[in-house]
């Protein structure tokens, strides 16, 4: 008697766990779609960096930041990268264009507007994948 018990005990339990544990399994996490530096980062530089981070420019001079390549951008200033492929925490180009260094360097410099929460979003997820030249 005790065996039909435990057999209907097993059966009941088996059909009831997948029922809580499978609603889980299709909704795992899809990859971010890779962020294109030609399509989406060089737009935001030429919107808000080549004003000034082109040689001659006085974010160029004041910095050494040349931001009119891949290249140059990947160089870094005369204090050394700004960029830390991997990591847009703490790379320094995502802590000024935040705002989480001093107010008085926060880029873009001056009064110009800076770059919305979404473009920020972008330029982390860019730095995040590898900074990669795609």
């Amino acid at each position: 008697m005790s065996y039909i018990k435990n057999a209907r005990l097993y059966l009941l339990l088996g059909l009831i766990i997948p029922l809580i544990v499978l609603p889980g399994c299709d909704k795992a996490e899809k990859a971010p779609e890779m962020v294109s530096y030609s399509k989406e980062i060089v737009p935001l530089l030429q919107k808000y960096c080549l004003e000034c981070h082109v040689s001659g420019g006085s974010g160029y001079q004041a910095s050494g930041l040349d931001m009119s390549s891949y290249e140059t951008v990947m160089k870094g200033t005369k204090f050394g990268p700004v960029i830390k492929a991997g990591d847009s925490l703490s790379s320094t180009l995502v802590i000024l264009v935040e705002g989480r260094a001093d107010p008085s360097i926060k880029m873009p410099h001056g009064n110009r507007e800076g770059l919305t929460p979404d473009e920020i979003k972008t330029l982390r997820a860019w730095i995040d994948q590898g900074a990669r030249n795609n």
